[in-house]
């Protein structure tokens, strides 16, 4: 269950110990093994194996080849890529309502590209929830991933084909995005690496947008290593994304393995409240005690406004989503359903009533609730007025602390369909992902053991925006802790 080293698998291929077509070759045949997890929605076994004989061509003529050379990715289908379909796993961006008749973009999405002037190998397209719509990976228009580790659960949403696909062993790597704990979340349900970057970090040029002013996108793998070296490759300043920072990308995987003695750490109370699951509870504490027992010190904080996380997350995303999804009208690409005679505002309906599931339907309304007249200053100010006091909430205690670690989930995951029914229950997924989101900040969610069923806990890493090297420090300190 357990998948190899990105830095590792590079590091081989690079020296000549394994080349880029033989790791791709063993990454096809465990996307087969694994298929019915349907974490996968699209394998492209021709071009990633000519990628990979391109990066083994440079390797033998003495060129100098990428830090992710020969690695194998997946990438979650909001982003585009230019040899594959990219429908964010709705019907509305296919022509017919399959996959196979999905949208191909002209171009690839900043973050891919990036990958491949690395030398990565783009594999496959990952499934996730319709639009990045949901904390279940069951909104999917084509059908539900399941947990690798026991596949009546989720394997949390919306980024679970990117979590699944690393911890099956399908690839060694993959992108997701990340708007109110959709990275963080799935990598705790897998038993994976997951990090969010700070907003304005790394480009969301060519990710089909959900909410605009809180979609980041990041990577997973399965150890904190990997995900520093990946997360070096995508961040930084893009000319294509104005929402994008000139602050300097670290070198994360250099602070891998640095002494964490004398950092201080925080525990927000309101984490630990009642809903949280006694072997969650224990495994964020053993984290603690094993940062202690290196030399940090661990203190006790408050985040007041974090009861309201997701309330003000529901409205201002959902009113982001509303004003997002508009374009998508059956006239310019993707779905069309129409009747011979039928007006514009028909053709309008009946396109979106077919093409987009139950969930976004329910938020793209929520959402023009929410933007109406009468009702724009009751709802969407407030909200954001609330969401500049959760950011203060966190300024104020990082003025005093190095990092917070907390909960990512309430419980490890979930069986599929248990909260299908009930959208607060599913909402209350990421009660602890949602406010790092609102504030913009950076985080990051690191295995932490396993329950008495053998499921994958997970617990989160938060530091101040634009210091991820924080989050990789104390990430690798953990696992120096588990590997004694």
């Amino acid at each position: 269950m357990t998948s190899s080293s990105v830095s590792s698998a590079a590091e081989d291929v690079r020296s000549g110990k394994v080349t880029a077509v033989e790791l791709t070759r063993r990454a096809i045949e465990a996307a087969k093994r694994n298929v019915e997890l349907n974490a996968l929605l699209h394998v492209n076994e021709a071009g990633a194996l000519e990628q990979a004989a391109e990066v083994d061509a440079k390797i033998a003529s003495g060129q100098r080849v990428g830090s992710l050379c020969g690695v194998p990715f997946s990438i979650k289908d909001a982003l585009c890529t230019l040899d594959a379909p990219t429908t964010a796993a709705s019907k509305i961006l296919t022509r017919d309502g399959t996959y196979a008749t999905g949208w191909v973009p002209g171009y690839d999405a900043s973050v891919v590209a990036r990958l491949r002037r690395a030398d990565a190998v783009i594999l496959a397209k990952a499934n996730m929830d319709e639009f990045a719509m949901g904390s279940s990976n069951e909104n999917s228009a084509f059908g539900p991933v399941k947990n690798p580790w026991d596949p009546t659960r989720t394997p949390g949403g919306s980024s679970g084909g990117s979590a699944a696909s690393v911890a099956c062993g399908a690839v060694l790597g993959s992108l997701g995005s990340d708007t109110g704990g959709s990275i963080r979340q799935p990598a705790a349900f897998c038993g994976v690496v997951g990090v969010k970057p700070s907003y304005g970090r790394v480009s969301r040029y060519g990710l089909v947008a959900f909410a605009s002013s809180l979609d980041q996108v990041g990577p997973f793998a399965a150890d904190v290593r990997s995900a520093a070296r990946i997360l070096e490759v995508i961040a930084g300043r893009d000319p294509a994304d104005a929402t994008t920072v000139d602050v300097p990308v670290g070198d994360y995987e250099a602070v891998c393995g640095r002494s964490i003695k004398g950092m201080r750490i925080g525990l927000p109370q309101e984490y630990f409240a009642d809903g949280l699951a006694q072997s969650v509870r224990e495994a964020v504490e053993r984290i603690a005690a094993a940062f202690q027992e290196q030399g940090a010190e661990v203190v006790p904080v408050s985040l007041p406004h974090t009861q309201y996380g997701i309330s003000t997350y529901y409205v201002v995303a959902t009113a982001e989503a509303s004003s997002n999804l508009s374009r998508f009208d059956g006239v310019r690409f993707g779905l069309r359903v129409e009747e011979p005679g039928a007006d514009l505002a028909r053709m309008y309906r009946e396109t979106r009533g077919a093409g987009f599931g139950p969930e976004v339907k329910r938020r793209i309304m929520l959402g023009t609730y929410a933007l109406s007249s009468g009702f724009y200053d009751a709802y969407y100010r407030k909200a954001q007025q609330v969401r500049t006091l959760i950011r203060q909430d966190f300024d104020h205690v990082f003025a005093n602390v190095d990092a917070l670690l907390t909960p990512c989930t309430p419980t490890a995951a979930f069986g599929l369909g248990e909260k299908a029914h009930s959208p607060l229950q599913m909402y209350l997924a990421d009660v602890y992902t949602l406010p790092a989101s609102l504030a913009g900040i950076c985080g990051m969610s690191i295995p932490a053991g396993r329950d008495t069923q053998g499921l994958p806990l997970g617990a989160q890493l938060l530091a101040p925006s634009f210091r991820e090297e924080v989050l990789f420090q104390l990430g690798s300190a953990w696992e120096a802790a588990c590997a004694v």
